[in-house]
């Protein structure tokens, strides 16, 4: 796994939205990035995750937040998870794991004493010029939005 740290420089990414369009971090310079990896669509606690961004997305916005989820699953299921929850932001396919790995949050899981790979529900914050500034290994998912701001405004 990759060990990312706030301050680093974000790596760059280019991969295809839940449209099929190109989506690519350096095409967001000059703007504010909440850039979040969960595992699955349409299952309870990444639709908890998705649904509180949902719900706040006006107060990232008015922060002047881009959110970018992003999970292995594939731009079809991307787009049942956007219409069934109404989300109203880019969901970014990565089955191959290219951008998963770059930002190192596919490793060892546990559940229930079984040992497995996949992915660490992780969010990073990313500024204007590029540079991850915060980083939330464990998001509270019914408070994501509210968390992310409260960080922000701390910085």
């Amino acid at each position: 796994m990759v060990e990312l740290k706030e301050g680093d420089k974000a790596p760059a990414f280019t991969a295809k939205d839940q449209d099929g369009n190109k989506v690519s971090l350096a095409d967001l310079k000059g703007k504010r990035v909440v850039l979040y990896f969960y595992p699955q669509d349409d299952t309870p606690t990444c639709t908890v995750q998705a649904c509180n961004l949902r719900d706040n997305y006006a107060l990232l916005k008015k922060e002047g937040f881009v959110v970018l989820g992003v999970s292995p699953d594939d731009e079809a299921k991307h787009k049942k998870f956007e219409a069934k929850f109404q989300l109203p932001f880019t969901l970014v396919s990565d089955p191959e794991h290219r951008v998963i790995e770059k930002y190192g949050v596919w490793g060892e899981k546990q559940l229930y004493g079984r040992k497995y790979m996949g992915l660490h529900r992780t969010t990073f914050v990313i500024d204007e010029k590029g540079v991850i500034r915060k980083i939330f290994l464990r998001p509270k998912n019914k408070q994501h939005a509210e968390e992310i701001i409260a960080a922000w405004k701390a910085l």
